[in-house]
């Protein structure tokens, strides 16, 4: 057996020292480094039976590289194939992040009931009677999935190698630990060395293998930075404890986009898949509210249509407010500057509130025109009617500034029964047939002329 030694290693992003030292040189963060005892026995490498005979990897030319599309396996959760790109990729090691109790286990879960693969769902965290329960509620569709209560990674290992499944989730990385680390579970080199020895059983046998991972306070995932780069996807789950709904994000992804979206609703019964998103951005108040706009955004290939609310009010303090809620502040700031500047708007003593509904952050700016109109709407107390939307961006000079992919957000504009969409004049659109009104504006006074 190998010497045992120490090393110091920085909590927050993974830097090894030699020595203790107050302030971390690569993060600057003080008091984060700390000493863990290394015990490097030789390793006896995880194999699976017929291993050995694999063949060895050699170099090829770019030419002489298969580009087949590689083969994917269906999930059954439409919302989790779109994020990950169409579905798990064999031999990928997914991590899955998000606040304690937003659902991240029951997600994993729910997925592997239905599905038809042999899954094995480690948990280092529940109980197998505690998973039994949100089985229950769940109510599985197949009976191929295996739970196993175990948190070192060489009886995990034991027992894949017995059952062979298609699919491992862990649950999660923070709870186990391998005898090769004396330090404790959840430590930073007890998570780099059991996501290598995962990751090493995922390429070696070709089986995908899911990870959730805790976050810290900030919410960033807890462990080393190099964490999610030794991962293939990285995905987040966040929303409000408070509200039902929970939106999956991809943070990585080798295999596909990182700007797909996925939105679940939390029931009694899990998480429903809402192929639909605009029936929860949008109210269905069929009363004509001022201060409300609807902008028709794209989130990776899905358009959206979402409604924006704004508020204006006479400032009571010395400083009015400006508060933008799942929308950027210094951007807000920048659109107040272009009305008073282009538009001859007042609004610099008034307090502005921006809130974008269903509690989704937005940074498309194809939604200028609409957060534009919301603020007039409410400034002028006029509501907007219903049958509008707006798909454009608002420059510094006041002009209407043409946006990517603007026919298909025509097309879902109308698909929701809208009338008329404001767009810049400047767009190629080649759209014809359409029972929508397209309203081509190239400066924000004619935005303003045509709506109040």
């Amino acid at each position: 057996m190998a010497k045992t030694k120490t090393a110091f290693f920085c909590q927050n992003c993974g830097t090894q020292y030699a020595k203790w030292v107050g302030q971390c040189g690569a993060c600057k963060e003080w008091n984060t480094v700390v000493e863990e005892v290394i015990q490097a026995p030789a390793k006896t490498d995880w194999k699976q039976p017929g291993s050995e005979d694999r063949a060895r990897v050699k170099p090829l030319r770019v030419k002489e590289i298969s580009t087949e599309k590689e083969l994917r396996l269906d999930t059954f959760d439409q919302e989790f194939n779109r994020v990950l790109g169409g579905g798990l990729v064999p031999g990928s090691l997914v991590l899955l992040g998000g606040e304690p109790g937003i659902g991240k286990s029951t997600l994993l879960l729910q997925i592997a009931l239905k599905l038809p693969y042999t899954t094995l769902y480690v948990s280092g965290e529940e109980s197998q009677k505690q998973i039994k329960m949100r089985a229950d509620r769940i109510q599985p569709d197949n009976d191929s999935c295996y739970i196993l209560t175990e948190t070192r990674t060489q009886d995990i290992f034991r027992h894949v190698e017995k059952l062979n499944p298609d699919i491992l989730v862990v649950d999660s990385i923070q709870t186990l630990h391998s005898n090769y680390i004396e330090s404790g579970a959840g430590s930073i080199s007890q998570i780099r060395e059991c996501t290598a020895e995962l990751m090493k059983f995922a390429k070696e046998t070709n089986t995908p293998v899911i990870l959730i991972g805790h976050i810290t306070k900030d919410g960033s995932l807890a462990g080393p930075k190099i964490l999610e780069h030794m991962v293939d996807t990285v995905l987040q789950f966040e929303g409000d404890r408070n509200y039902v709904y929970r939106i999956l994000r991809a943070l990585k992804n080798r295999f596909g986009s990182t700007a797909e979206l996925g939105i679940y609703e939390m029931q009694g019964k899990g998480l429903r898949e809402v192929s639909n998103p605009s029936e929860i951005l949008l109210s269905k108040n069929d009363e004509g509210l001022s201060g409300t706009a609807v902008a028709a955004t794209v989130e990776g290939m899905r358009p959206l249509m979402i409604e924006i609310q704004a508020l204006v009010s006479t400032a009571v303090y010395g400083t009015p407010q400006r508060s933008a809620t799942g929308y950027n502040a210094k951007r807000l700031n920048m659109l107040l500057a272009v009305l008073e500047k282009r538009a001859g708007f007042k609004l610099g003593a008034k307090d502005v509130f921006l809130n974008i509904t269903g509690g989704i952050s937005v940074d498309d700016p194809a939604i200028d025109l609409a957060v534009v109109a919301a603020i007039l709407s409410s400034n002028d107390d006029t509501a907007i009617d219903k049958g509008i939307c707006f798909a454009a961006e608002v420059g510094l000079a006041g002009e209407i500034r043409p946006v990517q992919r603007v026919e298909q957000r025509i097309l879902e504009a109308e698909k929701l029964g809208f009338t008329t969409i404001y767009v810049s004049k400047n767009n190629t659109i080649s759209l014809k047939n359409t029972k929508i009104r397209i309203m081509l504006a190239s400066k924000i006074e004619q935005i303003v002329e045509a709506l109040f």
